[in-house]
């Protein structure tokens, strides 16, 4: 059995190799980021691409490492690659320390620069304007349901935007307070985060008040300078405000996630296990809906959600949220499409995207 020291020094050897090799790795992505320069390519982050990095990872690990923590390496060093390739922009909702920030530092890694913005409308016109390369918004959580900023902007926003990528983020509401919990009299979150938490609330902190701000991380600022108050936000804003986490992850459902959506100007080539995001309208008639539906079924394409919104210019005139596997490229769901938009008034492909890859 081999000692201490040697087993050290095995690892120190292997360091430098593995070091390395991702040097080695690192300069093929710069000659890659050349090759797409001189064909006129501007983007440089492939969604279809990742996908196929991290399911070759995932297939070839044999352990101990688990699959979440080899995708996790594996995205960091793509991130550095990008950025040699050219410094990416990602605009998210903020301010730091917000779970779209942690959304944004997970998908897209720390070698990118990350830009908060006030709204989520914003992140959709950062991207529209080009003033970012990506963006980042949350479109539904498991315990919340739709988000309806995100499902709004879809309605309005004009120019080349478009879905090119998901993400799902565990989503853990903490406790923070610079306080003891039976010293806390207030309480400021989002009001989707205290419907998230209601059972917890309402066993441990009876007699708080609930005082509903713009943001999880604002929530964290306020506690940091209030007396006597409290916040439920991410334990990234606890470091970032000096708060201590007094109840890690208070949230009612243990399985709580929140899907996040990549914004760019152009989808993702197809990759055999996709996603289309749809959004239409139909005529104001009994069945028009079910019409639509039934194209779906005809040509053998399987829905994965389904959401409905107001128009924002008729009363009790709706606006459809569809996502369906697939590819708009695809031949069956190209055909599904042309013949779906003889029963709706307009029907628009918000984008395609790999199905993200999930770890074991």
């Amino acid at each position: 059995m081999a000692t201490l020291d040697e087993l050290r020094k095995k690892i120190d050897e292997i360091d430098a190799k593995l070091v390395a090799l991702m040097n080695e790795r690192a300069a093929c992505a710069v000659q890659i980021g050349q090759i797409k320069r001189e064909a006129g390519q501007d983007s440089v982050y492939s969604p279809e691409r990742e996908r196929e990095v991290l399911e070759r990872i995932v297939s070839a690990n044999a352990g101990p490492l688990s699959d979440a923590t080899l995708m996790a390496i594996w995205k960091e060093m793509m991130s550095g690659s990008l950025s040699l390739e050219k410094p990416l922009k990602v605009a998210f909702l903020g301010p730091d320390g917000s779970f779209s920030h942690l959304a944004a530092l997970e998908k897209f890694g720390r070698s990118v620069e990350l830009i908060a913005v006030r709204d989520i409308a914003s992140v959709f016109d950062y991207v529209a304007r080009a003033s970012a390369d990506y963006g980042i918004v949350p479109v539904e959580n498991t315990t919340g349901g739709a988000v309806r900023d995100t499902m709004e902007c879809f309605l309005w926003v004009h120019g080349p935007v478009k879905i090119c990528a998901e993400t799902a983020l565990p989503i853990h509401q903490n406790l923070l307070s610079k306080t003891t919990v039976e010293h806390i009299k207030k309480v400021y979150s989002k009001p989707e985060v205290f419907g998230q938490c209601r059972g917890w609330l309402a066993k441990n902190l009876p007699q708080a008040d609930l005082v509903a701000v713009g943001s999880t991380t604002e929530a964290a600022l306020l506690a940091s300078r209030i007396d006597g108050t409290g916040a439920i936000a991410s334990s990234m804003a606890a470091e970032l405000y000096h708060l201590n986490v007094l109840n890690p992850a208070i949230e009612d459902n243990p399985q709580n996630q929140t899907r996040f959506l990549v914004l760019g100007r152009e989808s993702a080539r197809p990759t055999g296990r996709d996603k289309t995001s749809l959004l239409f309208s139909v005529q104001h008639k009994a069945g028009a809906l079910v019409e639509v539906l039934e194209v779906l079924r005809q040509f053998g394409i399987s829905m994965t959600k389904i959401e409905s919104h107001p128009s924002p210019t008729k009363s009790w005139e709706y606006f459809f949220f569809v996502d369906v596997e697939g590819h708009a490229e695809d031949e069956n769901v190209a055909a599904a499409l042309q013949a779906a938009r003889e029963h709706t008034r307009e029907l628009a492909v918000l984008g395609s995207f790999p199905v993200t890859v999930s770890a074991a």
